[in-house]
């Protein structure tokens, strides 16, 4: 999704010279979902409380397109127990995901920065499927019970995503917020390097994406 930091991503990719595609859609070819692949997403949504059977996207949307790796930006909702579960499918250890170590601490160390963000009932009771897939929703902001269901279904869709873009064929970079870079002999997080980055700044940022993406 469009907003400053994908903006500010897309100006330095742009101003570096990078051939890229931003705001794409990958359509889904449901023949490449193999019986593995089904237990997999299975395991993830029981593990997250669901119940019956368990939706599948149809296409998945991404920030950039560089040749053959995808690049999507997690914001806060994305950093909470329900993502943290879905990192113990064996999927994780069978497949090596470059994100998965990074991504399994910033859940443990930022879900009151999801509560910040994610208590508003369009976002904590997520759209319908969310109700069906797991049922009614705590109230805001409880996280004893069945907890927040339209955080679940995200987690979930995240397995989907990290399942589906290595079935068909791609790398799939997850940045957040919380990445820290050094710049002028300090740590800064990466969302406040791209508030307003200086021009040494959007270098450095130009080449550390390089260096993620080969």
């Amino acid at each position: 999704m469009e907003h400053l930091m994908t903006r500010q991503l897309d100006h330095i990719l742009k101003e570096g010279g990078a051939e890229y595609d931003w705001q794409i859609d990958l359509e889904l070819n449901p023949s490449f979902l193999d019986t593995k692949g089904r237990s997999w997403l299975k395991e993830v949504f029981e593990d997250l409380g669901g119940n019956g059977s368990f939706p599948l996207l149809e296409k998945l949307k991404f920030d950039f397109k560089l040749g053959r790796t995808l690049l999507v930006w997690d914001d806060e909702l994305h950093f909470n127990r329900y993502r943290l579960t879905t990192f113990r499918s064996e999927m994780y250890s069978e497949w090596n995901f470059g994100f998965a170590e990074g991504h399994r601490r910033l859940c443990r160390t930022y879900e009151k920065e999801c509560l910040k963000a994610g208590m508003q009932l369009r976002i904590w009771n997520g759209p319908p499927v969310a109700k069906t897939a797991f049922g009614e929703a705590s109230d805001s902001g409880d996280l004893t019970g069945n907890g927040a269901t339209g955080w679940k279904l995200t987690a979930y869709n995240d397995a989907q995503y990290d399942l589906q873009t290595r079935l068909h064929g791609y790398k799939l970079i997850r940045l957040s917020p919380y990445e820290t870079l050094m710049t002028g002999g300090t740590l800064k997080r990466l969302d406040q390097l791209l508030v307003n980055p200086k021009q040494e700044q959007r270098t450095m940022l130009y080449n550390w994406l390089k260096r993620k993406i080969t």
